[in-house]
Protein backbone atom coordinates (compact mmCIF):
# COMPACT_ATOMS: atom_id res chain seq x y z
CA UNK A 1 0.00 0.00 0.00
CA UNK A 2 2.70 2.38 0.91
CA UNK A 3 4.41 1.46 -2.07
CA UNK A 4 1.49 2.11 -4.21
CA UNK A 5 1.07 5.43 -2.42
CA UNK A 6 4.37 6.99 -3.38
CA UNK A 7 4.19 6.02 -6.94
CA UNK A 8 1.07 7.50 -7.19
CA UNK A 9 2.52 10.58 -5.16
CA UNK A 10 5.54 10.42 -8.28
CA UNK A 11 3.07 10.34 -10.62
CA UNK A 12 1.49 13.82 -9.64
CA UNK A 13 -1.75 12.90 -7.46
CA UNK A 14 -2.76 14.25 -4.78
CA UNK A 15 -2.11 11.61 -2.38
CA UNK A 16 -3.03 11.78 1.63
CA UNK A 17 -0.92 9.23 3.22
CA UNK A 18 -1.99 7.53 6.95
CA UNK A 19 0.63 5.09 6.57
CA UNK A 20 3.52 7.13 8.46
CA UNK A 21 5.49 5.75 11.65
CA UNK A 22 7.35 8.68 12.10
CA UNK A 23 7.44 12.03 13.56
CA UNK A 24 6.22 14.52 10.81
CA UNK A 25 9.07 16.71 12.51
CA UNK A 26 12.84 17.56 11.65
CA UNK A 27 14.71 16.39 14.22
CA UNK A 28 15.93 19.25 16.88
CA UNK A 29 18.27 21.48 15.73
CA UNK A 30 20.65 20.74 18.62
CA UNK A 31 20.73 17.19 17.73
CA UNK A 32 22.11 18.48 14.07
CA UNK A 33 24.45 20.67 15.11
CA UNK A 34 26.19 18.23 17.15
CA UNK A 35 25.83 15.41 13.74
CA UNK A 36 27.52 18.07 12.04
CA UNK A 37 30.47 19.01 14.61
CA UNK A 38 31.10 15.13 15.04
CA UNK A 39 31.42 15.11 11.33
CA UNK A 40 34.77 17.31 11.39
CA UNK A 41 36.08 15.09 14.39
CA UNK A 42 38.97 13.02 12.86
CA UNK A 43 37.94 10.53 15.54
CA UNK A 44 34.59 9.66 14.03
CA UNK A 45 36.11 8.24 10.98
CA UNK A 46 37.30 5.67 12.32
CA UNK A 47 36.09 2.38 13.61
CA UNK A 48 34.56 2.43 17.26
CA UNK A 49 33.41 -0.37 19.55
CA UNK A 50 30.93 -2.54 18.35
CA UNK A 51 28.65 -2.19 21.64
CA UNK A 52 28.18 1.32 20.91
CA UNK A 53 30.74 4.60 22.02
CA UNK A 54 31.10 4.29 25.85
CA UNK A 55 29.76 7.79 26.69
CA UNK A 56 26.64 7.35 24.51
CA UNK A 57 26.05 4.14 26.59
CA UNK A 58 26.69 5.92 29.82
CA UNK A 59 24.15 8.48 28.92
CA UNK A 60 21.37 5.76 27.65
CA UNK A 61 22.15 4.25 31.01
CA UNK A 62 21.69 8.26 32.93
CA UNK A 63 18.96 9.02 30.22
CA UNK A 64 17.13 5.35 31.84
CA UNK A 65 17.31 5.99 35.56
CA UNK A 66 15.99 9.64 34.22
CA UNK A 67 12.90 8.85 32.34
CA UNK A 68 11.32 5.26 33.82
CA UNK A 69 13.57 4.95 37.22
CA UNK A 70 14.77 2.09 36.03
CA UNK A 71 18.80 1.80 37.25
CA UNK A 72 20.91 0.23 34.70
CA UNK A 73 24.85 0.38 34.16
CA UNK A 74 26.70 0.86 31.28
CA UNK A 75 27.88 -2.60 30.50
CA UNK A 76 24.43 -3.23 30.10
CA UNK A 77 23.71 -1.21 27.13
CA UNK A 78 24.41 -2.47 23.68
CA UNK A 79 23.63 0.12 21.06
CA UNK A 80 22.31 -0.82 17.73
CA UNK A 81 21.12 0.15 14.30
CA UNK A 82 18.09 1.18 15.12
CA UNK A 83 14.99 -0.31 17.37
CA UNK A 84 14.58 -2.75 14.86
CA UNK A 85 17.98 -4.51 14.76
CA UNK A 86 17.07 -3.85 18.72
CA UNK A 87 14.41 -6.21 18.49
CA UNK A 88 16.22 -8.86 16.26
CA UNK A 89 19.03 -8.81 18.30
CA UNK A 90 17.13 -9.47 21.68
CA UNK A 91 15.33 -12.60 19.87
CA UNK A 92 18.66 -13.74 18.18
CA UNK A 93 20.15 -13.82 21.66
CA UNK A 94 17.33 -15.38 23.30
CA UNK A 95 15.58 -18.24 21.29
CA UNK A 96 16.71 -21.25 20.53
CA UNK A 97 14.93 -23.40 17.56
CA UNK A 98 11.12 -24.17 18.50
CA UNK A 99 11.22 -21.99 21.13
CA UNK A 100 7.79 -19.96 21.75
CA UNK A 101 6.85 -16.43 22.03
CA UNK A 102 4.02 -14.95 23.12
CA UNK A 103 2.85 -12.12 20.89
CA UNK A 104 -0.31 -10.39 21.60
CA UNK A 105 -1.99 -9.01 18.86
CA UNK A 106 -2.01 -6.55 17.08
CA UNK A 107 1.27 -6.57 16.83
CA UNK A 108 4.12 -3.80 14.80
CA UNK A 109 4.74 -5.80 11.79
CA UNK A 110 8.37 -6.68 12.29
CA UNK A 111 8.07 -8.93 15.44
CA UNK A 112 6.87 -12.07 14.20
CA UNK A 113 9.95 -12.18 11.82
CA UNK A 114 12.70 -11.07 14.06
CA UNK A 115 10.92 -14.32 16.47
CA UNK A 116 10.59 -16.71 12.72
CA UNK A 117 13.84 -15.35 12.47
CA UNK A 118 15.91 -16.47 15.46
CA UNK A 119 14.15 -19.57 14.97
CA UNK A 120 11.47 -18.88 17.36
CA UNK A 121 7.50 -19.73 17.08
CA UNK A 122 5.38 -16.55 17.54
CA UNK A 123 2.22 -17.72 19.34
CA UNK A 124 -0.15 -14.75 18.48
CA UNK A 125 -2.81 -13.78 21.44
CA UNK A 126 -5.62 -12.00 19.72
CA UNK A 127 -7.18 -8.79 21.64
CA UNK A 128 -9.57 -6.48 20.48
CA UNK A 129 -11.34 -3.06 20.93
CA UNK A 130 -13.88 -4.50 23.64
CA UNK A 131 -10.72 -4.78 25.80
CA UNK A 132 -8.74 -1.88 24.55
CA UNK A 133 -6.23 -3.85 23.04
CA UNK A 134 -4.47 -5.17 26.02
CA UNK A 135 -3.63 -9.00 26.81
CA UNK A 136 -4.89 -10.54 30.37
CA UNK A 137 -3.00 -12.49 32.33
CA UNK A 138 -5.05 -15.49 32.29
CA UNK A 139 -4.55 -15.08 28.44
CA UNK A 140 -1.03 -15.11 29.01
CA UNK A 141 -1.22 -18.37 31.13
CA UNK A 142 -3.76 -20.30 28.71
CA UNK A 143 -0.98 -19.95 25.80
CA UNK A 144 1.67 -20.56 28.20
CA UNK A 145 3.30 -24.09 27.66
CA UNK A 146 6.61 -26.10 28.22
CA UNK A 147 8.31 -24.32 25.55
CA UNK A 148 7.42 -20.65 26.16
CA UNK A 149 10.60 -19.00 26.25
CA UNK A 150 9.76 -14.95 26.15
CA UNK A 151 6.81 -12.37 26.39
CA UNK A 152 6.94 -9.46 23.43
CA UNK A 153 5.18 -6.52 25.20
CA UNK A 154 4.74 -3.02 24.12
CA UNK A 155 3.13 -0.23 25.99
CA UNK A 156 2.44 2.41 24.38
CA UNK A 157 1.85 0.04 21.42
CA UNK A 158 2.17 0.29 18.06
CA UNK A 159 -0.20 0.05 16.22
CA UNK A 160 -3.02 0.26 18.50
CA UNK A 161 -2.05 3.57 20.58
CA UNK A 162 -2.79 1.04 23.55
CA UNK A 163 -1.14 2.23 26.88
CA UNK A 164 -1.25 -0.45 29.81
CA UNK A 165 -2.38 1.40 33.34
CA UNK A 166 1.01 0.46 35.95
CA UNK A 167 -0.97 -1.94 37.72
CA UNK A 168 -1.33 -4.20 34.67
CA UNK A 169 2.43 -3.55 33.81
CA UNK A 170 3.13 -4.83 37.15
CA UNK A 171 0.35 -7.65 36.68
CA UNK A 172 1.65 -9.07 33.82
CA UNK A 173 5.44 -8.82 35.25
CA UNK A 174 4.98 -10.84 38.36
CA UNK A 175 3.47 -13.40 36.44
CA UNK A 176 6.63 -13.45 34.05
CA UNK A 177 8.78 -13.83 37.12
CA UNK A 178 6.50 -16.75 38.92
CA UNK A 179 6.54 -18.54 35.66
CA UNK A 180 10.57 -18.02 34.51
CA UNK A 181 9.43 -16.50 30.99
CA UNK A 182 11.86 -13.99 29.67
CA UNK A 183 10.35 -10.57 28.73
CA UNK A 184 10.95 -7.90 25.80
CA UNK A 185 9.55 -4.84 26.31
CA UNK A 186 9.75 -2.44 23.58
CA UNK A 187 9.51 1.21 25.32
CA UNK A 188 10.00 3.22 21.73
CA UNK A 189 7.53 5.19 23.24
CA UNK A 190 7.51 6.21 25.83
CA UNK A 191 7.58 9.78 25.81
CA UNK A 192 4.19 9.95 23.87
CA UNK A 193 1.58 9.23 26.47
CA UNK A 194 -1.68 11.53 26.24
CA UNK A 195 -4.22 12.93 28.62
CA UNK A 196 -4.41 10.84 32.01
CA UNK A 197 -2.60 7.67 30.62
CA UNK A 198 1.05 7.33 31.54
CA UNK A 199 3.92 5.19 30.62
CA UNK A 200 5.24 2.35 33.16
CA UNK A 201 8.37 0.42 32.65
CA UNK A 202 8.22 -2.96 33.73
CA UNK A 203 11.71 -3.94 35.01
CA UNK A 204 10.82 -0.60 37.32
CA UNK A 205 7.68 -1.91 38.95
CA UNK A 206 8.88 -5.43 39.50
CA UNK A 207 12.84 -5.53 40.56
CA UNK A 208 13.06 -8.84 40.19
CA UNK A 209 12.01 -9.28 36.07
CA UNK A 210 16.02 -7.46 35.60
CA UNK A 211 17.76 -10.79 35.03
CA UNK A 212 15.16 -11.87 32.79
CA UNK A 213 13.98 -8.25 30.59
CA UNK A 214 15.42 -6.89 27.85
CA UNK A 215 14.43 -3.56 27.06
CA UNK A 216 14.48 -2.36 23.36
CA UNK A 217 14.51 1.79 22.88
CA UNK A 218 15.84 4.19 20.14
CA UNK A 219 15.70 8.07 19.42
CA UNK A 220 13.38 7.58 16.58
CA UNK A 221 10.05 8.44 17.74
CA UNK A 222 11.20 10.67 20.87
CA UNK A 223 13.25 13.04 19.14
CA UNK A 224 11.99 12.68 15.62
CA UNK A 225 15.51 10.40 14.38
CA UNK A 226 13.90 7.56 12.32
CA UNK A 227 16.79 7.75 9.41
CA UNK A 228 19.24 8.09 11.95
CA UNK A 229 19.43 4.73 12.78
CA UNK A 230 20.55 4.50 16.77
CA UNK A 231 18.62 2.00 19.21
CA UNK A 232 19.82 0.25 22.13
CA UNK A 233 19.14 -2.74 24.15
CA UNK A 234 19.54 -3.20 27.85
CA UNK A 235 19.81 -6.49 30.37
CA UNK A 236 22.08 -8.45 31.78
CA UNK A 237 25.38 -8.17 31.28
CA UNK A 238 26.33 -12.20 29.97
CA UNK A 239 23.31 -11.11 27.36
CA UNK A 240 24.69 -8.04 26.42
CA UNK A 241 27.97 -9.11 25.83
CA UNK A 242 27.04 -12.05 24.05
CA UNK A 243 24.99 -9.66 21.95
CA UNK A 244 27.57 -6.88 21.45
CA UNK A 245 29.64 -10.04 19.91
CA UNK A 246 26.71 -11.28 17.94
CA UNK A 247 26.48 -7.28 16.28
CA UNK A 248 30.33 -7.55 15.78
CA UNK A 249 30.17 -9.79 13.12
CA UNK A 250 26.96 -8.98 11.81
CA UNK A 251 27.70 -4.65 11.70
CA UNK A 252 30.06 -4.02 13.35
CA UNK A 253 29.43 0.14 14.92
CA UNK A 254 26.86 2.25 14.56
CA UNK A 255 27.71 5.17 12.17
CA UNK A 256 29.74 7.46 14.52
CA UNK A 257 28.31 10.45 13.15
CA UNK A 258 24.96 9.15 14.32
CA UNK A 259 25.71 7.69 17.60
CA UNK A 260 27.16 11.41 18.57
CA UNK A 261 23.61 12.89 17.37
CA UNK A 262 22.20 10.16 19.46
CA UNK A 263 24.56 11.34 22.34
CA UNK A 264 23.02 14.90 22.18
CA UNK A 265 19.33 13.91 21.94
CA UNK A 266 19.26 11.28 24.97
CA UNK A 267 21.62 13.95 27.23
CA UNK A 268 19.84 16.75 26.61
CA UNK A 269 16.80 18.74 26.89
CA UNK A 270 13.51 17.20 26.33
CA UNK A 271 11.60 20.73 25.10
CA UNK A 272 11.16 19.14 21.70
CA UNK A 273 9.55 16.17 22.76
CA UNK A 274 6.59 18.06 24.70
CA UNK A 275 6.12 20.49 21.53
CA UNK A 276 5.74 17.21 19.06
CA UNK A 277 3.69 15.77 22.15
CA UNK A 278 1.31 18.58 22.00
CA UNK A 279 0.66 18.32 18.88
CA UNK A 280 0.06 14.72 18.26
CA UNK A 281 -2.31 15.23 21.65
CA UNK A 282 -4.46 17.58 19.03
CA UNK A 283 -3.99 15.68 16.25
CA UNK A 284 -5.19 12.62 17.48
CA UNK A 285 -8.56 14.48 19.31
CA UNK A 286 -9.26 15.66 15.89
CA UNK A 287 -8.72 11.89 14.20
CA UNK A 288 -10.93 10.11 16.79
CA UNK A 289 -13.76 12.02 16.37
CA UNK A 290 -13.92 12.43 12.47
CA UNK A 291 -13.18 8.47 12.87
CA UNK A 292 -16.40 8.00 15.19
CA UNK A 293 -18.66 10.44 12.87
CA UNK A 294 -18.35 7.98 10.15
CA UNK A 295 -21.25 5.48 9.37
CA UNK A 296 -19.55 1.96 10.19
CA UNK A 297 -16.56 2.96 12.05
CA UNK A 298 -15.95 2.77 15.40
CA UNK A 299 -12.38 3.64 17.17
CA UNK A 300 -10.98 4.06 20.84
CA UNK A 301 -9.18 6.91 21.75
CA UNK A 302 -5.47 6.76 21.43
CA UNK A 303 -3.76 6.69 24.24
CA UNK A 304 0.05 6.86 23.14
CA UNK A 305 2.32 6.46 20.37
CA UNK A 306 0.52 8.73 17.05
CA UNK A 307 -1.57 6.41 15.73
CA UNK A 308 -5.73 5.44 15.53
CA UNK A 309 -6.86 2.17 15.25
CA UNK A 310 -10.81 1.89 14.13
CA UNK A 311 -12.75 -1.17 13.70
CA UNK A 312 -13.57 -1.14 10.25
CA UNK A 313 -15.09 -3.90 9.80
CA UNK A 314 -19.20 -2.11 9.47
CA UNK A 315 -17.88 -0.50 5.84
CA UNK A 316 -16.94 -4.21 4.76
CA UNK A 317 -19.26 -6.12 2.30
CA UNK A 318 -21.04 -2.77 1.85
CA UNK A 319 -21.17 -0.77 -1.80
CA UNK A 320 -18.53 2.15 -1.78
CA UNK A 321 -18.12 4.24 -5.26
CA UNK A 322 -19.23 0.69 -7.11
CA UNK A 323 -17.08 -2.10 -5.49
CA UNK A 324 -17.70 -4.27 -2.47
CA UNK A 325 -14.46 -4.68 -0.12
CA UNK A 326 -14.54 -8.44 1.70
CA UNK A 327 -11.61 -7.29 3.92
CA UNK A 328 -9.65 -4.70 5.15
CA UNK A 329 -6.74 -5.13 2.99
CA UNK A 330 -9.30 -4.75 0.05
CA UNK A 331 -10.80 -1.64 1.72
CA UNK A 332 -7.75 -0.05 2.08
CA UNK A 333 -6.60 -0.71 -2.00
CA UNK A 334 -10.40 1.05 -2.79
CA UNK A 335 -9.96 3.70 -0.56
CA UNK A 336 -6.43 4.32 -2.19
CA UNK A 337 -7.59 4.09 -5.54
CA UNK A 338 -11.30 6.05 -5.20
CA UNK A 339 -10.18 8.44 -2.73
CA UNK A 340 -6.87 8.61 -2.81
CA UNK A 341 -5.98 8.11 0.55
CA UNK A 342 -3.72 5.59 2.34
CA UNK A 343 -4.13 3.84 5.50
CA UNK A 344 -2.17 0.88 6.33
CA UNK A 345 -4.89 -2.27 6.94
CA UNK A 346 -4.92 -4.83 10.05
CA UNK A 347 -3.90 -7.50 8.24
CA UNK A 348 -0.41 -6.12 8.57
CA UNK A 349 -0.34 -6.67 12.04
CA UNK A 350 -2.88 -9.40 12.42
CA UNK A 351 -5.82 -7.74 13.16
CA UNK A 352 -8.05 -8.06 10.16
CA UNK A 353 -11.21 -5.71 9.97
CA UNK A 354 -9.00 -2.99 12.08
CA UNK A 355 -6.78 -0.33 10.20
CA UNK A 356 -3.90 2.20 11.28
CA UNK A 357 -3.61 5.71 10.92
CA UNK A 358 -1.04 7.49 11.90
CA UNK A 359 -1.73 11.52 13.02
CA UNK A 360 2.17 12.17 12.36
CA UNK A 361 1.26 14.81 9.26
CA UNK A 362 0.27 17.92 9.64
CA UNK A 363 -3.56 18.99 10.83
CA UNK A 364 -4.71 20.38 7.21
CA UNK A 365 -3.70 16.90 5.39
CA UNK A 366 -5.38 15.12 8.03
CA UNK A 367 -8.48 16.22 8.11
CA UNK A 368 -8.74 16.81 4.49
CA UNK A 369 -7.88 12.83 4.42
CA UNK A 370 -10.71 11.51 6.75
CA UNK A 371 -13.17 14.09 5.31
CA UNK A 372 -12.17 12.54 1.29
CA UNK A 373 -12.89 8.65 3.68
CA UNK A 374 -16.33 9.89 5.13
CA UNK A 375 -17.46 11.42 1.61
CA UNK A 376 -16.81 7.76 0.08
CA UNK A 377 -18.10 5.93 2.41
CA UNK A 378 -20.96 8.17 2.98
Amino acid sequence: MDSKAKAMKAAGENVVGFGAGEPDFPTPVHIVDAAIEACRDPKNHRYSPAGGLPELKQAIADKTKRDSGYAVEAAQVLVTNGGKHAVYTAFAALCDPGDEVLLPAPYWTTYPESITLAGGVPVVIETGDETGFKVTVDQLEAARTERTKVLLFVSPDNPSGAVYTPAEVAAIGEWAVEHGVWVVTDEIYEHLTYGAHEFASMPTLVPDLAEQCLVVNGVAKTYAMTGWRVGWMIGPTDVVKASSNFQSHATSNVANVSQRAALAAVAGPLDDVVMMREAFTRRGTTMHGMLNDIDGVTCIEPQGAFYCFPNMSGLLGRDIGGSVAATTLELADLVLDQAKVAFVPGEAFGAPGYARFSFALGDADLEEGIRRLAELVG
